[in-house]
């Protein structure tokens, strides 16, 4: 029986952002976020979020994940004093704590759980992660005998000489027994510099700690500010990037793709450089993406050609060309083996299979049938000043170049509509449209010479 703590309590000075430190984002999940994921697998008894700065935005980010518990920590007197704001929450509670930090969102699953089986398999009072450091300055030093079990805990500051040669540090996870923890946690003093209470005071108060070594050290990496996370992106990049190349999936010059880990992508997919994938993307096999693309939140289906291109929000079919410089936006639909071509933008519009919109045209709320060939400069004026409304075009219905279809309007199957026109009615199947002026031609109007 495990129940999880996450401390998200702090501001994140150094981060310079109106935004708490745990929201910003990486990898397409806020940092917290990331934390919260790592546990699920080994499904927690119980989930509590601790919260103090803007609270109610932390809250909300994380209304979509089920189970979630939040505590108040009011004020932010350091990491024992968070834990302490559970003392009401865990009254009678005999399991295992899992303390974890809403800043350290590199964490694998299964450190975690390596974690708990030690601590559970020898009975620990208290199993803390540690990691082994080639350059541990600044950290504090954990000092363990030949079995693990920790004998000291002292901060950099305070080390000799001697004991700063040794290089394991403490990660700042912790598994407390919660029946001993919550012995201590009440005579916790703070009697430091900084007037807080430190949860590494109950470390060493609770009887046997053993420690856990990680074996990549960058998982317990903390963001602090702009650089560090950025240097945590490049670490996940890291991983994310050699999951889907062995699994089957192409990536040409990675070092300039980016792809969030909330992407799904299949065997034989082609990422071509500068792509960048974000979001609840699915992309399936076969389809070639890029150069210069970005994919946002939407599925592609098998073998889609996408060409320096910007899809948001959208669906597109099986064997349909997209680009170069077309932009899909607001739940476009677009049907199996269409093309959508240069400089063309569609807006919240549904294209049946076969529909070619091949160059310079805005769709915006419009519904095209199957095999409709949509001319050159054609658009869907959608807006009134007011309202948006819809345009709906039949099957097999072709517009000339320069069209223009002023909705709300309906045109019906297999309609022409002439270059030049500006369509206010609806139209009905089988109709040829022009509605333009009639060409005047005035000969010798040109000015003569004096």
């Amino acid at each position: 029986m495990v129940v999880v703590a996450i401390l998200a309590a702090g501001k994140g000075t150094r981060m310079k952002s109106h935004l708490p430190k745990v929201l910003h984002s990486l990898g397409g999940k806020t940092l917290v976020e990331r934390v919260i994921h790592s546990v699920e697998p080994f499904s927690p008894t119980r989930k509590l979020v601790i919260v103090g700065y803007k609270s109610e935005e932390v809250k909300n980010s994380l209304e979509h994940i089920p189970e979630i518990e939040f505590v108040e920590q009011t004020e932010q007197l350091g990491t024992g004093h968070a834990i302490q704001q559970l003392l009401p929450n865990l009254r009678g509670y005999e399991g295992d704590l899992l303390i974890l930090n809403g800043d350290v969102p590199l964490l694998r699953t299964e450190t975690l759980n390596n974690l708990l089986k030690i601590h559970q398999d020898h009975q620990n009072f208290c199993t803390i992660l540690t990691a082994k450091l080639a350059n541990p300055q600044g950290y504090g030093r954990v000092f363990c005998d030949n079995e693990g079990v920790v004998q000291q805990m002292v901060e950099h500051k305070d080390c000799t000489p001697q004991q700063r040669e040794n290089k394991r540090v403490n990660a700042g996870i912790y598994c407390f027994r919660w029946s001993e923890l919550s012995k201590v946690l009440p005579h916790l003093k703070n009697d430091n510099a900084q007037k807080e209470y430190y949860l590494t005071d109950a470390v060493t108060q609770v009887g046997k700690v053993m420690a856990v070594d990680v074996e990549d050290e960058q998982e317990i990496l903390g963001i602090n500010d702009r650089l560090q996370l950025a240097n945590a992106n490049d670490i996940l990049q890291k991983r994310i990037k050699e999951k889907w190349l062995l699994a089957g999936v192409t990536l040409n010059d990675p070092a300039s793709i980016t792809i969030d880990e909330t992407v799904e992508l299949e065997p034989d997919v082609i990422i071509e450089p500068q792509t960048h994938l974000r979001g609840k993307t699915l992309i399936k096999s076969g389809s070639r993406i890029g150069p210069g693309s970005l994919i946002e939140n939407s599925q592609l289906g098998e073998n889609v050609t996408v060409q320096y291109s910007v899809i948001t929000d959208s669906f597109v079919g099986t064997g349909t060309r997209i680009g170069p410089y077309a932009h899909l936006r607001g739940h476009a639909e677009v049907g199996e083996n269409c093309r959508i071509g240069n400089f063309v933008e569609l807006k919240n519009s549904q294209l049946g299979d076969r529909t070619n919109v091949a160059h310079l045209s805005y769709l915006g709320d419009t519904t095209a049938g199957t095999q409709v060939n949509v001319g050159a400069g054609t658009i869907t004026a959608n807006y009134d000043g007011v309202r948006k409304h819809r345009t709906r075009i039949g099957d097999r219905t072709k517009t000339g170049s320069n069209s223009v279809l002023v909705a709300p309007i309906n045109i019906g199957n297999d309609v022409y509509i002439a270059a030049g026109s500006t369509v206010t009615e609806d139209v009905e199947n089988d109709a040829l449209v022009i509605a333009r002026s009639r060409q005047v031609v005035k000969p010798g109007w040109s000015k003569k010479p004096s």
